[in-house]
Order: C-alpha cells, then sequence, then structure tokens
C-alpha cells in the first residue's frame, strides 16, 4: 500500500454521514499502513485541516442543506500522485479527472449515492423531477464511463449503475468497511442516564434526517409498541418529525448530534436499530451497529437487501408497508438475543482494514 493517492470529495468534514466518515477512515488506514493519501475537499467552517487534507474555496449548494459546491482546482500538494480517487462526479470530481488527465494517473470513481434518486426532493413538480433524474443520470454515465474503474459498496447498486445509469465501465463492489476498533459492544449505562433512557426499551436511528429517509415511517411504526424511540443526528425533516411525534401515541426522544466517541455507546444502548430509508448504497449505520450487536430492521430495498442478512443480522421489510415494519420490529426485539450474537460473529467481515486490502487490489489493476 504504498501508493500515492489523491482522493477528492464534495462531502467532507464537518458534515456527519457515511461518505464522510467513509473517506476519513479510508485515508487514515492507507496511510497509516505506509502508504500516502491526500484528500480534497470544500471549505467550510468548524473543520480545520489536517495532515493530508487539502480545503478548496467552496459555496452553499441552496438545495440540499450542509451541501457545498467545491471549486474544481487541484492543489499544488497533490499533483504527483499512482491514483486519483474521485468519491464525487459533481464539482470536485471534475478536478480529479482534471489531475488523472494531466498526470496520466488512472482515475478510480466511488459511487456514494444514487443521484437520480434525491431529484423528488430537489423540484418543485414531478414533471421536473422526472427530467432532472434523466439529466443527473445522463451526467453519472459520461463522468464515470471515463473511469479506469467505478467502485461500489454493494451488489445492489453495481446493479443499479449498470442497468439504470447503464455505465460501461469496470465495477468492483468493495464494501465502504467500518472501524470495528471503534465500534464494539460497549457498557451503555452510562449513556441511558445521560439521556434519561433507563429502563426503557430502544428502538432508533441515527444519521441524517432527511425525508428521503422515511423516518416518518418509524414514527408511523412504533405507535402502540411499548417502545422509546430514539433519533440521534439532525437535518431538514426534523421540525416535521418532531410535529409528528407530537401527534402520535408514541414516546420519542430527539438527542441531536452525537459525538463521534458516544456512538458505540448509542448502539450497545439499542435494543433494535431500525432503518427504513430505501436510498442507501450500503447504510454504514446499520453495519456500524451490527457491529455493536445490535440487530437491525430494515427496508427491503436498494443496498440494504444486502447488507442486512434477513433472519441473521435483523430483518427485512417491505417499502412503504408500515404495518410489516411494525411486526419485524417486534419479531426483533423478541429475537435479539440470538440475532445479536450473530452480528457479533461477522464483525470482522465488515471491518475498514479488510476493505482498504480490496481498495489496494483495485489500485494495483489499475497501474
Amino acid at each position: 500500500m504504498d501508493h500515492q493517492v489523491a482522493a477528492f470529495t464534495d462531502t467532507y468534514l464537518p458534515t456527519v454521514n457515511g461518505v464522510t466518515y467513509t473517506i476519513k477512515t479510508w485515508s487514515e488506514r492507507w496511510n497509516r499502513n505506509g502508504g500516502r493519501m491526500d484528500v480534497v475537499y470544500p471549505r467550510a467552517d468548524g473543520h480545520t485541516a489536517g495532515p493530508r487534507e487539502h480545503p478548496v474555496r467552496s459555496v452553499a449548494f441552496p438545495w440540499y442543506d450542509g451541501y457545498r459546491l467545491g471549486t474544481p482546482k487541484v492543489p499544488a500538494a497533490v499533483s504527483n500522485v499512482d491514483v486519483v480517487h474521485a468519491h464525487t462526479p459533481y464539482a470536485l470530481g471534475l478536478g480529479a479527472m482534471r489531475l488523472s488527465r494531466r498526470t496520466d494517473a488512472p482515475l478510480v470513481a466511488s459511487y456514494h449515492t444514487p443521484g437520480g434518486e434525491y431529484t423528488d426532493y430537489l423540484a418543485p413538480t414531478d414533471g421536473i423531477a422526472s427530467g432532472l433524474e434523466g439529466f443527473v443520470e445522463g451526467y453519472e454515465r459520461w463522468f464515470f464511463n471515463r473511469a479506469d474503474a467505478v467502485l461500489v459498496p454493494t451488489a445492489p447498486i453495481r446493479d443499479h449503475l449498470l442497468d439504470t445509469v447503464g455505465i460501461d465501465s469496470h465495477v468492483e463492489v468493495v464494501s465502504n468497511g467500518i472501524d470495528t476498533e471503534r465500534f464494539r459492544p460497549t457498557d451503555p449505562a452510562a449513556f441511558r442516564e445521560k439521556y434519561g433512557l433507563e429502563g426503557e426499551t430502544l428502538v432508533g436511528y441515527t444519521g441524517r434526517h432527511g425525508y428521503e429517509k422515511r423516518l416518518s415511517d418509524l414514527l408511523e411504526a412504533a405507535e402502540g409498541l411499548d417502545i422509546t424511540v430514539v433519533l440521534g443526528g439532525d437535518g431538514p425533516a426534523r421540525a416535521d418529525l418532531e410535529a409528528q411525534a407530537e401527534r402520535a401515541d408514541v414516546d420519542v426522544r430527539f438527542l441531536g448530534f452525537l459525538d463521534r466517541d458516544e456512538m458505540p455507546a448509542f448502539y450497545s444502548a439499542l435494543d433494535v436499530f431500525a432503518f427504513p430509508s430505501p436510498v442507501e448504497t450500503q447504510g454504514l449505520v446499520a453495519l456500524e451497529a451490527n457491529a455493536c450487536g445490535t440487530a437491525v430492521v430494515a427496508v427491503d430495498s436498494g443496498a440494504l437487501s444486502e447488507t442486512i442478512d434477513d433472519g441473521v443480522t435483523g430483518y427485512h421489510f417491505t417499502p412503504g408497508n408500515v404495518a410489516a415494519f411494525r411486526e419485524k420490529i417486534e419479531d426483533a426485539l423478541a429475537d435479539r438475543e440470538r440475532l445479536g450474537e450473530n452480528c457479533l460473529e461477522r464483525r470482522e467481515t465488515v471491518s475498514v482494514d479488510r476493505a482498504v486490502e480490496r481498495l489496494a487490489d483495485v489500485y494495483d489493476s489499475v497501474l
């Protein structure tokens, strides 16, 4: 792992999401293992650049809270590389493409987010959304067809990229992996006491509170169950979720953003992790929960169909079927000990170290 790599991304710290933590963890492991991986990202208040991090000028993206558009600039510090890795096809992805062409270094591109699936949340009408979805998929096809290799975290996303987006590039499945040094079972007593959750049966979620995550389905499914719903994170849908919680017959606690060091205790405190989002490319928070011994009830759609092994590390439910969601939560609560043991047995299969080994293989294949 001695290659010099320049990674370009449109989302990075202080934004909290799976893509951010994947890039951060990959770069830390790569550098720790003797290689060099620099990260080029949009400058934002709230994060001070560390070693091998290179912020570029950026502006806020007006239609998606927390997302910034960086200028497709190539910092001088990354001008000498063996591999260029684009974690986005958009603004800074174009910077990655420029560096690849300038240095004749191979371009590897990761497909983290199906852009077309978010157009409903950006367009004011269905007609505009449909047109925008076609434009986005056409642009993604143009970009990814110019990569020497495209990485996807799960097989369902590979199939989407090949069959729906229609790219012709070589596609490799490389799990994002999780930090199993961090995410392991821990005593949740102090966490429960801090947030007033002692003695409660907890079903929860952490991550972006976006409308596309379908968290309203979780609140509806929880009605009538003897549980407390705990939601970590924040986002544009939070106010509507709080209003729904006030009307619903369910105890809901909004914890806001949790410190990264609190996350293992959060997952360990949960009896079940609930994940109704149909737009995931892998769903890292589900793997983090599993690594802490917590079963996941997830929608049987997209990457979560593969990320969660039905009946082994959790249960699936049909998208949009709230009654089935409620039933599977009850099943997981009743079966939590067996499911939790299965989750712990699979910890190492989802480790970031294994993911970085696969990443090295891909880099070797394009050089």
